[in-house]
Parts: structure tokens; sequence; C-alpha cells
């Protein structure tokens, strides 16, 4: 079945030391572009991800956003550094010392000094915490696949009713196809008439320049391959792997057969068709560049 390269996923998960929340965004895209915005210190983990969602989807942009919190407050680590708070102690004291002013060095003036400080992350089991991340990512990434799978069958039910359009008007070519040289035959046969001002034409000569006309503007060949490649776009819709880039080959080649039959039918029926049909394909490869 067809996806949809558009949707979103959100995933969940927990231990006893993580909570990990996570959103899956996708948009169309040529190739498979992951961008991923994840906490600075499990950037270790990385790679993992992008893993898991290759090996579920081939196609679009992809942007994960990671979220993490720790619910054990032992996973956190304060540090203090003693000596150089003494540092700017012995600093302060020797400052109000020197000022002359009556007043006393507090905690509170020593924490206004950011590097006294410090806030660290202790090591954490990386199998462990990689083991919560990945339930996040693969609820996140099956809900994504879910709401792509919906939008793709919307998909597939417009580009069928699309193709049947443009079946439609392809059979009006067929069937306009052999009154073509017929016309033909006759507005030459009047044509001759009227500048040689004559009741008789030779038959042989006219049958040769109607035989050489049907011949250039045969479009017999070209309406079989476009007959055929609508046969297998239908039948692509209904592939289990993915088909944008088969289904953007197939437009191609649709948009040169129906090219050729325009500028071979020296027909306004045909040309009139010719347009409604590259109309049809214009919204089907619109659709098209949505599929993953």
């Amino acid at each position: 079945m067809i996806k949809s390269m558009t949707g979103f996923g959100r995933g969940e998960s927990s231990d006893e030391i993580h909570n990990f929340n996570v959103e899956i965004r996708s948009v169309n895209h040529r190739y498979n572009d992951i961008v991923l915005k994840m906490p600075k210190h499990i950037n270790y983990l990385e790679e993992k991800v992008k893993e898991c969602i290759k090996n579920k989807i081939s196609r679009g942009r992809i942007e994960v956003y990671i979220n993490l919190e720790y619910i054990d407050d032992s996973a956190i680590e304060v540090k203090v550094d003693l000596l150089l708070a003494k540092a700017y102690k012995n600093a302060l004291d020797d400052l109000i010392d020197k000022l002359g002013m009556l007043d006393d060095v507090k905690l509170s003036h020593i924490l206004n000094f950011s590097d006294i400080v410090k806030t660290e992350r202790k090591e954490l089991d990386e199998d462990k915490t990689w083991a919560c991340l990945n339930l996040a990512v693969e609820e996140a990434l099956n809900n994504l696949i879910n709401m792509r799978i919906k939008e793709g069958l919307i998909l597939k039910s417009d580009l069928e009713t699309q193709l049947d359009v443009m079946y439609d008007i392809i059979e009006k070519i067929e069937e306009r196809s052999p009154l073509v040289v017929k016309d033909y035959k006759k507005k030459l046969e009047l044509r001759i008439k009227e500048i040689l001002n004559v009741d008789y034409i030779d038959e042989e000569r006219l049958a040769y320049e109607v035989a050489f006309f049907a011949d250039k503007s045969d479009i017999n060949e070209e309406v079989i391959r476009l007959k055929s490649h609508i046969k297998q776009f239908k039948e692509s819709l209904e592939d289990e792997e993915p088909v944008g880039r088969k289904l953007d080959f197939l437009i191609q080649e649709m948009n040169r057969e129906i090219n050729t039959i325009g500028s071979k039918a020296n027909d306004l029926v045909i040309s009139n068709c010719v347009v409604a049909i590259k109309s049809q394909l214009e919204k089907i490869r619109e659709q098209v560049q949505n599929i993953e």
C-alpha cells in the first residue's frame, strides 16, 4: 500500500530513572533526510535513533524531537569547588578591608559566581538509557506510519479517480484517430478540386498523399503505451514497497507519449484531449510528490 510522506507521531516511555517524550514529524522530500534535536549528553544515541527510522521509513524529511526528564535525582550530581569558593571569599574580604566597608561576605555573595557550583549528569548505563528511549521512538514511529498510511489511502483513491478520467479521454482519442484520416482525405479532395477547378482527381496520387498523412499521424503505438503506463501505475498503487520514485518515472513516460500524440495528430479534437490529459497528469504529479 502507498504511504504519504506527511505525518506526525508521539511516543513516551519511562523507567525508574528516565522519562522520554519523542515527537516525529515528516514532510515530503526526495531523499531520506533525518534531523534530530535531543539533549547533548545523550548524543551518543543519535545513530541508533536514525537507524530505527531508516528501517521503517525510506523517504521524506523526518524531524525528531527528543525530550528527557530524570525521575530519580540520583542521576544528577552537584559539585562544589571549595578551593575556588575560599579564594572568592578571601578576595571579597580583602576588598571590603581595603575599601573600609562595614560589611561581611555572605554565602549569597559567593553563589553569584556561577563557576563555584556545577550540575552534572552521572555516568548512566548506555544500554538502559537506550532501552527506554527505543520504546518511545518505536511508539512515535508507529503512530507516524499509521498516519502516513491513512493519508496514503486518501491519495490512492484520488489518484485512481484521476487515472480513470485520463483513461476515458484516451479512449476518445482512440475513437477519433481513424476519423482524422478520413476527414483529411475529404478536405484534401475538396481543396484540390477548388484549386485546379476540376471534377476529376488522380485517385492514385490522392491515395498516396492520404497514405503518407496516415503514416505520419499514426498514434496507435503511443496510445497503447499510454494505456500500458496507466495500468502499471494502478498496479504500483497496490505494492507494499515504497513506489514514489517509480510513479514519478511513469508520469514522465506518460508525458512523453502524450506530447508525441499532440505533435503527430493534426486534429483539433485530439489536441483538446491532449490538453485535458496534460491537466490530469499535472494533478497526478502533484499528488505523487507526497508519496513515499
